[in-house]
């Protein structure tokens, strides 16, 4: 017998979740002789990059732009014309996508929510989509830069402190990310070399409603009961992007893993402990993809050692780290049982992600 919904004003209910990946998609070996062209023509450091590459544990990625097109790319401004435009497309598929699925009509919708780390657009991904799916000309718009991988966590967290204050209203989050299009070609930094092996693109969104509403319309799906955000001291240095005339340059320091084991474990202890729980109840853990090292610091800080995290794995594997993006698709394939068995109704589900800060955010799931 199916289990009820229950409707409590102080959850905001997910509707629906869906992602789409760039229209061009690569096996690793393909993009590592690629890059390797780019930053190092001569062919001196092909070896060491390859070892890199293999190092991340991604066998595939999708790509905004066809491989040859990022040997052809000469500056910021023609790699961000290209985020803008590809973004949009993306960023339109995917919500129509959400909304199709949640049986929601875009004009039903008062606020949106978007989140990027990859390219910059003014006026923002948001606003321009408005005329092009059809909101009403007073949703409400909210652009966020500079949450990183964080973002797609962050922004699930916020769209529900909204939700809880407005009950009877719809919101959307719509993350897009293309890291392709900040490669450094002149770079032969780790941090470059790592990233470039490491991260894919992609879009996701997720539609959210509040409580009132979503009782009135029957809608059913996970809880959002409970967030927390976290920044942890002296750790601005860890991740992020130095801006200059070549657009994003990233740094990544190998300190993250250690950061992760020196806090996680205390930070979600005391997360779960406030909501009367422990790791050991949670039925379906939804992680951001970071990488080989994130995934592993994971695992034995929290003492997960039954496969717990395998669809960030997979993700992982399939994909690529798709930054804010990753851990939306993440969530849609547990909730669609991509393998792993789907959650049971009522349990409980922690989806959590890192980004620059260094910090954390958690969300606390109810199935």
């Amino acid at each position: 017998m199916k289990k009820q919904q229950v409707y409590n004003p102080s959850m905001s209910i997910i509707a629906s979740v869906q992602g789409v990946v760039g229209e061009h998609r690569y096996s690793q070996q393909e993009i590592t002789e690629v890059f390797s062209r780019i930053v190092s023509p001569e062919g001196d450091h092909r070896e060491a990059i390859k070892r890199i590459h293999e190092a991340t544990k991604v066998n595939f990625r999708s790509l905004a732009l066809t491989a040859a097109s990022y040997e052809e790319m000469r500056s910021f401004g023609e790699s961000n014309d290209a985020f803008i435009d590809i973004a949009l497309k993306l960023g339109a598929k995917v919500i129509n996508t959400a909304l199709e699925s949640a049986g929601i009509r875009s004009d039903e919708v008062d606020l949106i929510m978007a989140t990027s780390i990859t390219g910059i657009a003014t006026p923002s991904l948001e606003t321009r989509l408005v005329p092009l799916l059809g909101f009403r000309e007073d949703i409400k718009r909210i652009p966020i830069f500079g949450l990183g991988c964080a973002g797609g966590a962050a922004g699930i967290a916020r769209v529900h402190d909204y939700l809880i204050g407005h009950p009877d209203e719809i919101a959307i989050l719509l993350s897009v990310e293309l890291c392709s299009l900040t490669l450094q070609s002149d770079d032969l930094s780790m941090a470059n070399i790592v990233s470039s092996g490491l991260f894919g693109d992609g879009a996701g969104a997720i539609v959210m409603v509040g409580s009132n509403r979503a009782e009135k319309m029957k809608i059913s799906g996970p809880r959002v009961k409970s967030t927390k955000s976290r920044v942890y001291p002296n750790t601005e240095d860890a991740m992020g992007w130095d801006i200059g005339s070549s657009g994003f340059r990233i740094f990544l320091s190998p300190v993250v893993s250690d950061v992760i084991a020196k806090y996680l474990g205390e930070e979600i202890e005391g997360f779960l402990n406030s909501n009367q729980l422990t790791t050991s109840d949670i039925a379906r853990w939804v992680c951001h993809s970071g990488g080989p090292k994130i995934l592993k610091a994971l695992e034995n800080t929290l003492d997960l050692n039954n496969n717990e995290l395998a669809v960030s794995w997979n993700s992982l594997a399939d994909k690529g780290n798709l930054s804010s993006s990753a851990v939306i698709h993440i969530l849609s394939d547990v909730m669609q049982g991509e393998g792993v068995t789907k959650p049971i109704p009522g349990t409980p589900g922690l989806l959590l992600a890192m980004g620059p800060g260094f910090s954390t955010e958690l969300v606390l799931l109810e199935w």
